[in-house]
């Protein structure tokens, strides 16, 4: 489910767009059923939310290298 940052930098630009939409709707899903009910394992909230950061800084990154 969560990925490191070599796999993150081994997919195309395209799909690394795709992926930040995906998790960060999952991210959001999983924020409104914690707040419903507790989730099993909190953390999960803090991994997700890592993640689409260093989705996020990964395309950015890209983005100054392309200037």
């Amino acid at each position: 489910m969560f990925m490191k940052i070599a796999e993150i930098r081994e997919i195309s630009t395209k799909e690394l767009v795709e992926r930040i939409e995906a998790e960060v709707v999952n991210y959001n899903q999983l924020v409104l059923n914690h707040s419903i009910s507790p989730l099993d394992n909190p953390a999960q909230i803090k991994q997700l939310r890592r993640m689409v950061a260093r989705m996020k800084s990964e395309l950015r990154q890209r983005e100054l290298n392309n200037k």
